[in-house]
């Protein structure tokens, strides 16, 4: 692949500010806000001008030919010094024989004034290693992984954004928030709005939050897990028909589930090994690198502390067979993960 350079989005930020383009670049990862920010921006840059519309060609997946793609990168720019080709989701590990021959002939052979840059947003960013001349012309390119942001630099980014609307909010209320999203900036920024035009005082309060954000399905799951170990059964069952309400579909819904429970499990794993909070955040890291939301990390750890090693492996086993029932299709969906809080419920009280 490209190579992935040290800090690629510093180092990005940077040569923008200093108005050094590279040929190739590839833009990939979850954080699409901080994505499109970049991307707009080396936009602006390379295409200042009367005839910016003329030096700008897109290519998407509608409408990707790779004749009319070395055609535009070939295209001289008219009235300015660059041009820009950016071309969104190529599923570079699909293409035919014959098309990754052309696009390593495109790739390797980019002229000076234009910037081609590759989106991808649907398909991963990746190339077979078996297709050695299209992975050594990929790897000319800029990648730039556009991740989560962690949780101190979403706090001043939150707060900043408040403060443009004349308001503020405490770091505890941005965790909080951040987790009720789900933590990436582009729905950060939709809530943000919406939160600052309902709140009347000068500070964001954990009412104004309450009131104008919907969570998103895992954390409204997480509610219902902590509800099952705080052995809260009547709210863990209202919390399942108020999301089941929401059309929300039960095979999603009992992933959800499992994966909260799961997360216990570790949990339990790790503070059985003598291991405190590192040993768990380091359990709980995904596979993408991105740790705990800090909230999810003490809910879980303290949930943890109260559940017995039998209820997280019963928990496991109930799972897989609200599972199989499901997929099963021979069951009322509702009743099976009614039927399972209830068990949940029921083994809680066991210990």
């Amino acid at each position: 692949m490209a190579k992935e350079e040290t800090g690629a989005m510093d180092i990005l930020k940077k040569e923008l500010k200093q108005d050094v383009f590279r040929r190739l670049y590839f833009f990939h990862g979850e954080e699409h806000f901080l994505r499109d920010h970049y991307l707009q921006m080396l936009h602006d840059k390379l295409l200042s001008g009367p005839a910016q519309e003329f030096n700008y060609h897109r290519f998407t997946q509608e409408n990707m030919d790779l004749q009319q793609l070395s055609d535009a990168v070939e295209a001289l720019p008219m009235m300015a010094p660059s041009s820009m080709v950016q071309v969104d989701d190529c599923d570079l590990s699909r293409l035919t024989e014959a098309d990754r021959d052309k696009l390593v002939q495109i790739l390797t052979d980019i002229p000076d004034y234009c910037s081609v840059v590759f989106v991808f947003d649907t398909v991963p960013f990746k190339v077979d290693g078996r297709q050695k001349k299209l992975k050594e012309a990929v790897d000319r390119g800029f990648a730039v992984e556009f991740g989560c942001q962690n949780q101190r630099e979403l706090n001043n980014w939150i707060r900043r954004r408040f403060r443009a609307h004349g308001k503020d909010i405490d770091d505890r209320l941005c965790e909080h928030l951040t987790f009720l999203t789900g933590g990436t900036m582009t729905a950060l920024a939709g809530e943000i709005e919406k939160i600052a035009a309902f709140s009347s005082g000068d500070v964001i309060t954990p009412q104004d939050v309450a009131t104008v954000v919907i969570p998103v399905l895992d954390a409204q799951v997480f509610d219902l897990t902590g509800a099952i170990a705080d052995g809260d059964y009547e709210k863990a069952l209202l919390k399942l028909r108020t999301l089941l309400q929401m059309q929300e579909e039960p095979i999603p819904l009992l992933a959800s589930i499992g994966g909260q429970l799961r997360r216990l499990l570790y949990a339990r794993a790790a503070m059985n090994a003598g291991k405190g909070e590192a040993g768990v955040t380091e359990l709980l890291t995904l596979p993408t690198g991105r740790k705990p939301h800090p909230y999810v990390l003490q809910k879980t750890m303290t949930s943890a502390r109260r559940l017995s090693d039998g209820f997280c492996a019963k928990a496991m086993e109930l799972c897989l067979q609200a599972d199989v029932s499901l997929k099963g299709g021979s069951s009322d969906d509702a009743r099976t993960l009614e039927l399972l809080i209830l068990a949940l419920a029921q083994e809680v009280r066991r210990g």
